[in-house]
């Protein structure tokens, strides 16, 4: 795990967005929208398990800067569904793609129970780590 965890903190972000002076909170936001597509910041809130005024807070920083784009949702005018800012997309993708492309291969042999315990034991040790 420190290996894998040291590999992933190696990866240069591109130069492109370098100068967005992108932070580590940022990133989980980021690959939760490239990967499950434009969304809610409720609904963003609950994947990352934060509260909704953080990520509403991380999405107007990153809105200003370019990175992201709210708009109205049409079943709810009142909602907004946050997205990847087209001009920034392949960027991200390039740079946080690999990660799922390398999940989904290493993935891929498991059956669907063994895919099961794999991430019921990632998701007990990540409860074990937030234990006080």
């Amino acid at each position: 795990m420190p290996r894998m965890v040291g590999r992933v903190k190696r990866i240069k972000v591109p130069d492109e967005l370098r100068s967005l002076d992108l932070a580590p909170r940022h990133l989980s936001l980021l690959a939760y929208l490239l990967f499950d597509g434009p969304m809610s910041v409720n609904d963003i809130a609950a994947r990352l398990g934060v509260a909704p005024t953080t990520v509403s807070l991380m999405v107007g920083d990153l809105s200003r800067k370019g990175v992201l784009a709210r708009q109205e949702d049409p079943a709810d005018r009142r909602r907004k569904i946050v997205s990847i800012a087209d001009e920034h997309r392949a960027s991200i993708d390039g740079w946080l793609g690999r990660g799922a492309l390398a999940w989904r291969r290493a993935l891929a042999p498991l059956t669907p129970a063994e895919r099961k315990l794999f991430i019921d034991t990632l998701t007990a040790y990540e409860d074990g780590l937030a234990e006080e």
